[in-house]
């Protein structure tokens, strides 16, 4: 190997063993994130009584078991699994469309997701909310997920069909934001004509939450987003053709249709299922896969969507630990506070265009 050869590829593997540091410390800070997200809340619990209860022991306080064990263990796990599923799904959308602020929620992928589960409670006479889901029982479940993910798939293939005729990012933007103003205009009729104590249900699952999920249904959603996650690993090479335009994908023999029909499946899934059971949660997936790609510095899905599974699942559990208002027994509503972490990122993309022609060129 002569002297112009051998800087290069000694600079990749510099690049290569950074990158796998990196993922190793997320690694570990998501678990620290989980472990501070059990212990923090109205009763405050040490943290050597969070790993004892975690590695079967017991606390010594009965209360404190009975916290960790039923309440904050399901809610922190849900805290994972939604990070993991919004971050990889937003990170497709931004891929599929080519477009930096394509998102779940940009693009009307969760409004209709809600749509879904706001019709199935409809025919079932009662209000959209996760207490309503649990009083249907685990086959309820399975029909709120069904009802989200065909909801999402519908406006996703609605967007991808009007993405095929108008080629600018920025008419994009605007057709998905219109859909998902359609999506939530024919929800608002439906609330208009229903009892007080039911908006008041709605409106409380609009505020996104990730405390009411626990046993079955738990169960129910860590198994849907743990297959689209699948799917979503399938796709990471026709997502990095998919990357350098859809003529150069098929230019290397990629079957376009089969790889969009994987990449909606996934994203059905994921942001389906996750809004179905903690409703619409924003800004998750459009900001983690530019803070992934940033920290990782690489366009291969190979590695962004692990390292967006573990930025998702980290910053989840820490908008959890700042809604939980430490030492008051108030908690805000998890989707204000990815709001207030999420929208400034998305300044920051918006102000830093190198980055994105970058990532999208």
């Amino acid at each position: 190997m002569n002297t112009l050869t051998a800087e290069p590829v000694a600079h990749g593997r510099r690049l290569a063993r950074r990158r796998r540091l990196l993922l190793v410390g997320l690694v570990g800070l998501v678990g620290l994130a989980f472990m501070l997200d059990i212990a923090l809340g109205s009763v405050r619990i040490p943290l050597p009584a969070v790993a004892d209860v975690l590695l079967g022991k017991s606390s010594g306080t009965i209360a404190w078991d009975f916290i960790v064990a039923k309440i904050r263990v399901p809610k922190a796990i849900t805290a994972v699994l939604v990070g993991c599923g919004l971050a990889v799904s937003g990170l497709q959308m931004q891929t599929l469309f080519r477009n930096p602020l394509a998102g779940p929620s940009v693009l009307g992928i969760t409004a209709g997701a809600g749509l879904g589960v706001a019709l199935v409670m409809l025919s079932a006479g009662s209000a959209a909310s996760l207490y309503a889901i649990q009083q249907l029982g685990l086959g309820g479940s399975w029909l709120i997920v069904l009802a989200a993910t065909l909801g999402a798939a519908l406006v996703l293939l609605l967007v991808l069909a009007i993405s095929a005729r108008v080629r600018d990012n920025v008419v994009m933007l605007i057709v998905g934001v219109m859909i998902g103003n359609i999506t939530l205009s024919i929800v608002s009729i439906w609330q208009y004509f229903s009892a007080p104590e039911q908006i008041q249900e709605y409106l409380l699952w609009t505020f996104g939450s990730l405390g009411g999920v626990t046993g079955p249904h738990l169960a129910v959603l860590a198994g849907v987003v743990l297959v689209g996650l699948v799917l979503a690993f399938a796709s990471s090479k026709p997502l990095n053709a998919l990357l350098l335009g859809e003529n150069y994908a098929r230019s290397m023999g990629l079957t376009v249709g089969r790889a969009r029909l994987l990449i909606i499946a996934s994203t059905s899934l994921l942001a389906g299922s996750i809004t179905a059971f903690c409703g619409p949660i924003g800004f998750v997936g459009i900001a983690v896969p530019h803070l992934t790609r940033a920290l990782l510095n690489t366009a291969d899905h190979r590695l962004l969507i692990p390292g967006a599974c573990l930025v998702g699942a980290g910053l989840t559990l820490l908008c959890d630990c700042l809604a939980q208002l430490p030492g008051s027994s108030t908690a805000l509503p998890i989707n204000i506070i990815t709001a207030l972490v999420g929208a400034p990122v998305v300044i920051w993309v918006t102000l830093r265009r190198t980055l994105v022609r970058s990532s999208f060129s």
